[in-house]
């Protein structure tokens, strides 16, 4: 039964974790009549400026977690971030308590070694070659073993932070240095990759519904410091690649379990289609899917955690989303060019309204449509390009 906020008996989710993409879950779920509960470590965080209460706690404190957990006795837990205590999450779990899509999931996939060694060593599926290593001198050998270039990244991360693509061995200690600076966590490890040369990378978003497995068509992104900068759906690929990316994502999405949306990263080479990483939640590039899709990846989530059915994903247009980050540190910051960027037709603006501004945070998105992904993404990008984020704003910027 679904109702009103604020009652007896209505539903509560609680979001740990309320960045752009938890705001717009929290948008959907209120439209359904769930009472929301937005969760970070900083106050102002952007679905909190929307959810019906908001906490501000550290979520690695497993203390703090419970507290809050037991306090508002959330429906539903859901997670947008990797950086939570997760043994807290299981215990919770255990005691009723209804993690999505589940706390093993969440606890899994925060490191990039469970589901790396999930995926390879269990499942089978095919992956780059890599190595672990705990130190700088571990992480030089690791190296001569799976060869330059190679691809360093921290063992817990978020969009791309630390992640750095290594040519020689001159670049092995700044690697070491980027990836132990950028990783959540006090964690020294790291994980060592396969440089592969692939054709393209995408997102296939996943969707496990108490009535199946759903696919949304593949999203095909580029990256910048291993961080999204624009994505576009649909991608271009071949059937047999189609079958393969949909094969790798359903064994992986049936081993991790539970209902909800799931990002799963795939390169595309000349030799078939590879696994990357998994993310139990929405996901950055599937944004696109706010103008492309019938019911975007957000709406999907909430559907499917609720245990709603799920019907044939609608692809209405072919579009593009493009991040606009910030060149500037402030915490008084404005974003100037709306007028021209939304001159640009077939394109919107989402400012996710974060409370302050750092270089290269992500401050908002540009959407667009058109006849073809190709023409959504020079929309978008060209509307992105009159966006900036300002200090001092000029009306004639």
């Amino acid at each position: 039964m679904y109702g009103a906020p604020n009652q007896r008996n209505s539903k509560k989710m609680m979001m740990l974790g309320s960045g752009e993409l938890g705001k717009e879950v929290v948008i959907e779920a209120q439209r359904m009549g769930i009472e929301t509960i937005a969760v970070d470590r900083y106050e102002g965080a952007p679905a909190m400026q929307v959810a019906h209460r908001f906490e501000v706690i550290d979520m690695l404190d497993g203390d703090q977690l419970r507290g809050v957990v037991e306090n508002e006795q959330p429906d539903y837990i859901v997670p947008e971030i990797e950086a939570i205590a997760t043994d807290t999450l299981l215990k919770l779990e255990k005691e009723g308590y209804h993690v999505i899509p589940t706390a093993y999931a969440t606890q899994l996939t925060m490191d990039r070694e469970g589901i790396r060694r999930l995926a390879s060593e269990k499942l089978n599926l095919p992956t780059a070659k890599y190595e672990f290593a705990n130190s700088l001198e571990e992480l030089k050998e690791a190296v001569q073993t799976i060869g330059l270039p190679c691809v360093i990244k921290p063992i817990m991360s978020s969009s791309g932070k630390g992640q750095s693509l290594c040519r020689t061995e001159s670049e092995i200690e700044d690697s070491w240095q980027e990836a132990l600076g950028s990783g959540r966590g006090n964690s020294t490890r790291v994980i060592v990759e396969e440089f592969i040369h692939f054709d393209s990378e995408i997102t296939l978003l996943t969707v496990k519904a108490s009535n199946g497995t759903f696919f949304c068509p593949p999203i095909g992104h580029r990256q910048e410091g291993g961080d999204y900068i624009q994505s576009w759906q649909p991608h271009a690929m071949s059937e047999e690649h189609v079958q393969q990316a949909e094969t790798i994502s359903q064994q992986i999405t049936d081993e991790i379990g539970g209902y909800g949306v799931f990002g799963v990263e795939l390169f595309i080479t000349s030799n078939g289609v590879y696994f990357s990483e998994v993310s139990p939640r929405p996901h950055d590039t599937g944004m696109v899917t706010m103008m492309t899709q019938e019911l975007s990846e957000f709406a999907l989530h909430v559907r499917a955690i609720l245990g709603l059915p799920i019907e044939d994903i609608q692809l209405v247009s072919p579009g593009s989303s493009y991040a606009v980050k910030s060149t500037v540190e402030s915490h008084d910051y404005t974003i100037s060019g709306m007028e021209k960027a939304l001159a640009v037709p077939h394109t919107q603006v989402r400012i996710f309204g974060k409370p302050s501004a750092t270089i290269g945070r992500r401050m908002a998105v540009v959407l667009g449509t058109g006849e073809t992904a190709e023409t959504a993404c020079k929309q978008a990008e060209t509307a992105a390009s009159y966006l900036n984020v300002v200090t001092d704003y000029d009306p004639e910027s």
